[in-house]
């Protein structure tokens, strides 16, 4: 599986404000950058926490776009997921997926949400070492990470991210916002993900970079 993390952020690394607000960080050019990433990759993944928050659709809309969905996919332990949401009411024509700890649950099921339970990891989430390999076992892979700042943070400590696409705005949020990598442990240095800058681009107002896991 090849897992790619995309990143939106302030010139700080700023995902939101510390009142949430987090639309529009970057501009429209950028925003239809990440739609075409979307199309190259199998699966687009958040937190349940952004789906909650966001309501997001993770949908390729780009203008005469034809070409198939990727899947959606939200680490969701507890199975918070709303039957509400655009995900989950539009789960019976783009496939949607609910990594949970335990069994499915059928306010989920029905409306055609796809359940894949997996191990607990100590904090009784799962672990994403066995999300990766049931995400392979439906058939996917490459996968297109989200967020938000816990779920990224936790597939940097893992080792499990291939490449980044982050796209900065020309903005400074200051400390009080929410980071766009939660805590990663890092005592050292040299303990840090390490990544190789392969390109750099100005998108509109924004600047796109992207790097690779060395």
């Amino acid at each position: 599986m090849r897992v790619t993390l995309k990143l939106a952020t302030s010139l700080d690394g700023r995902i939101a404000t510390g009142s949430g607000e987090s639309r529009w960080i970057t501009g429209e050019p950028a925003r239809r950058v990440v739609h075409c990433l979307r199309a190259e990759h199998d699966a687009v993944l958040v937190g349940v926490e952004t789906a909650l928050a966001d309501d997001p659709e993770l949908t390729v809309r780009l203008r005469g776009w034809t070409g198939r969905q990727p899947a959606r996919v939200v680490l969701d332990s507890r199975q918070r997921l709303s039957p509400d949401g655009k995900l989950a009411r539009t789960a019976r024509d783009v496939a949607t997926y609910v990594v949970a700890v335990g069994a499915p649950e059928p306010r989920l099921t029905d409306v055609g949400v796809r359940v894949l339970t997996v191990p607990a990891a100590g904090d009784e989430r799962p672990e994403l070492k066995n999300v990766i390999q049931a995400l392979e076992a439906e058939g996917f892979s490459r996968l297109f990470v989200e967020g938000g700042g816990q779920v990224a943070a936790g597939f940097l400590r893992c080792g499990l991210v291939d490449a980044l696409e982050w796209f900065r705005a020309p903005m400074v949020i200051g400390g009080e916002g929410r980071p766009g990598v939660g805590a990663l442990a890092v005592a050292a240095l040299a303990e840090a993900p390490h990544f190789r800058r392969v390109a750099v681009e100005p998108v509109g107002d924004d600047l796109w970079e992207r790097y690779e896991r060395i």
